[in-house]
């Protein structure tokens, strides 16, 4: 969590506060769907195509947005591990034995789900080198489809179709990546 930097005071304010949670010795995981604690982690990971400037977004089912892949840590596991057992799982092993992924997340964001079972979802946000051209087979019982989308077409997004929190993520890859924003 330390090694994280904060793009701004949004995010700083969220480390903070996990800090908080973990300082005070409560629950990290999620023991009961989808709701208990009413706080946990969840792993994003995003697929970047760096020379195209893009990114992977998936039409999450139950969520009704366009996602980055990802899914809640388990009780124990390291959420750099969710990132891999989770791309496996989202799309097959063949991605999951070319992608690179970071050692530390990029960013984290807090969000209150939407629909029945409304929890906060406290997300780090993992960058995977990916490539527009490789190999995915995206599961069908959690997406409607998938697209790679530049950054800029991504920030161009109205917001309430994606997750509340992925334009201010692209704003700060772009920012590690010294492109204009």
């Amino acid at each position: 969590m330390e090694r994280i930097e904060p793009f701004d005071e949004q995010e700083r304010a969220v480390v903070q506060q996990v800090l908080g949670w973990l300082d005070e010795g409560r629950e990290l995981y999620r023991t009961d769907k989808p709701d208990v604690p009413p706080e946990h982690l969840v792993s994003y990971f995003v697929l970047v195509d760096h020379s195209r400037r893009s990114l992977l977004l998936v039409d999450h089912l139950k969520a009704g947005l366009w996602l980055p892949t990802g899914g809640h840590v388990e009780p124990g596991e390291d959420p750099r591990g969710t990132v891999l057992r989770e791309m496996a799982e989202e799309l097959g092993p063949k991605a999951a034995m070319v992608a690179s992924v970071a050692m530390v997340p990029l960013f984290i964001t807090a969000t209150k789900t939407r629909g029945a079972g409304r929890h906060t979802d406290v997300s780090l946000w993992y960058v995977v080198a990916g490539d527009e051209r490789m190999w995915l087979d995206p599961d069908p019982r959690e997406f409607r489809g998938h697209r790679w989308q530049s950054f800029d077409s991504v920030l161009a997004t109205d917001a309430g179709m994606l997750d509340p929190e992925m334009h201010r993520f692209v704003r700060k890859l772009k920012g590690r990546l010294g492109l204009p924003d």
